[in-house]
């Protein structure tokens, strides 16, 4: 085989994967006749990559090229754990559309990721089913793009790193912090970051992620105890409207303290704590306090 030959091999092999990768159902025959060489050559070549797709499943990946009689083509499998199917590529856009949590090129952008993932007779059902609410999307009125700022903060998270961060409370005013950053939550709409202030230490404060205006690193970091740290899960999201208090501690060695949102219930200028039900919480957020 010569060296041309070598060159054609290789881009058609490619070709092919990169198709099959997509979803597409491949035709010995069609094949053939777009590479214009025999339908044995293309056998063949089907071979290598079944072939190398065996080797790499030792190395964990998981497709094999499997012939569908009634397509009368050659199709890749993914396996049910490496892939998401199309249900499941649903129910995560009908969340990340009915959260409202993005504004919409972020949005957009993972929309169409998750539904490329899909054949493409099943992409275009699902493309049917959020036409309607992909269309009418209303963003939140912020207005601030989500995705980089959620990743910056987890990994100062992950390095327990202080951050300097410049916020708006939702009366307006600016307000400059050094925080500790432990956690990120999500609910109603919003996401928000749960950090212990410099100059505060026995209770979190709660800051909305699209009000914080800028961020730095101090280029200081902070140790807290394995026993103390703030565990994303046992943060009672969930409390029901009628409980006025909150259910757990938010640290082990600390009896039930009450986390606090930045710039919400001040009480003659100052923050205090509140120990009220999230529903509350929620309504003071929202702008309508609790009765």
């Amino acid at each position: 085989m010569n060296e041309n030959e070598n060159e054609n091999k290789g881009a058609r092999l490619l070709d092919m994967y990169d198709r099959l990768s997509h979803g597409e159902i491949l035709s010995k025959k069609a094949l053939a006749e777009a590479y214009g060489v025999t339908t044995k050559t293309i056998q063949r070549d089907i071979d290598e990559l079944r072939a190398h797709l065996s080797e790499t499943a030792l190395r964990g990946g998981r497709g094999e090229i499997q012939y569908d009689m009634g397509a009368r083509g050659y199709r890749l499998v993914h396996s049910s754990y490496e892939h998401l199917n199309h249900k499941e590529i649903l129910a995560l856009a009908k969340i990340l559309l009915e959260s409202r949590a993005l504004e919409p090129v972020e949005l957009h952008g993972i929309l169409d990721k998750l539904i490329a993932e899909c054949p493409p007779e099943e992409r275009s059902i699902i493309e049917g089913i959020i036409k309607s609410e992909t269309f009418y999307y209303v963003p939140l009125k912020h207005g601030k793009k989500l995705l980089n700022r959620l990743w910056d903060l987890s990994l100062a998270i992950r390095g327990q790193e202080i951050l300097h961060i410049r916020y708006t409370r939702m009366d307006g005013i600016h307000r400059e912090h050094l925080v500790k950053p432990v956690a990120i939550l999500f609910s109603e709409y919003y996401f928000y970051l749960v950090s212990f202030k410099e100059e505060e230490s026995e209770y979190p404060t709660i800051f909305r992620v699209d009000r914080i205006e800028e961020m730095e690193k101090t280029g200081k970091t902070f140790q807290i105890p394995y026993a103390d740290r703030f565990k994303d899960g046992e943060f009672p999201w969930t409390a029901p409207p009628c409980d006025l208090h909150l259910q757990r501690p938010l640290c082990r060695s600390r009896p039930r303290p009450p986390a606090y949102s930045e710039g919400l219930g001040r009480k003659g200028g100052d923050l205090y704590h509140h120990r009220r039900s999230l529903w509350d919480w929620h309504r003071y957020v929202a702008g309508k306090p609790g009765e």
